[in-house]
């Protein structure tokens, strides 16, 4: 639905705790149902090193996106691109946390609420994300299609990332809010 929709990436959580947690098969059948030219995330919270390596063993993803504690070396040891998440809390030193992932090939900021790896629904002040980054910049945090417009132009990213603003409920997308999205991020 959401190739369909023109998205030109699809995230795969692989979070136990998220109402969008996708299972391994799940996973595989989604990669390969989105063919060649769409981009696979998968999104991991502070996951152990054996799980994010039997994931990739059966699961083709192009991009891993850590959104946990992980550092640099973890980050890296898969030998495969990934972004790292910034929950944008207010004492974050956005320039410093985005030096410590050099290697990284984008950089996620998100919203921050304590206890909360992601996924909130809220969103933070735009005002923050720097004008110069080291890699490119994915905005992320409480988009809709009523505000994925300002927010780009706010912030000028190379991508916006959305999950809850296109949901009919927790974990379930809706075909006419993905498409608004899409439409209006693209528009």
């Amino acid at each position: 639905m959401a190739v369909n929709a023109g998205a030109d990436a699809i995230g795969l959580v692989f979070y136990a705790k998220s109402p969008r947690h996708v299972s391994v098969e799940q996973a595989r059948e989604i990669a390969l149902a989105a063919g060649p030219f769409v981009t696979v995330v998968g999104l991991f919270v502070n996951a152990p090193e054996t799980e994010v390596n039997a994931i990739l063993q059966q699961v083709p993803l192009h991009v891993l996106q850590f959104h946990g504690d992980e550092d640099l070396a973890f980050c890296e040891q898969f030998a495969r691109p990934y972004m790292k998440a910034l929950r944008m809390k207010p004492d974050l030193d956005i320039q410093a946390a985005m030096a410590a992932y050099p290697s990284a090939s984008g950089i996620l900021l998100d919203a921050y609420r304590p206890g909360v790896p992601g996924g909130t629904g809220e969103t933070f002040d735009w005002d923050r994300v720097p004008d110069q980054a080291p890699c490119p910049l994915v905005l992320a945090g409480g988009l809709t299609s009523e505000n994925v417009k300002q927010a780009i132009a706010a912030t000028s990213p190379s991508a916006v990332d959305v999950s809850g603003g296109v949901e009919a409920s927790p974990g379930k997308k809706d075909v006419e809010k993905t498409v608004s999205f899409i439409q209006a991020a693209k528009g």
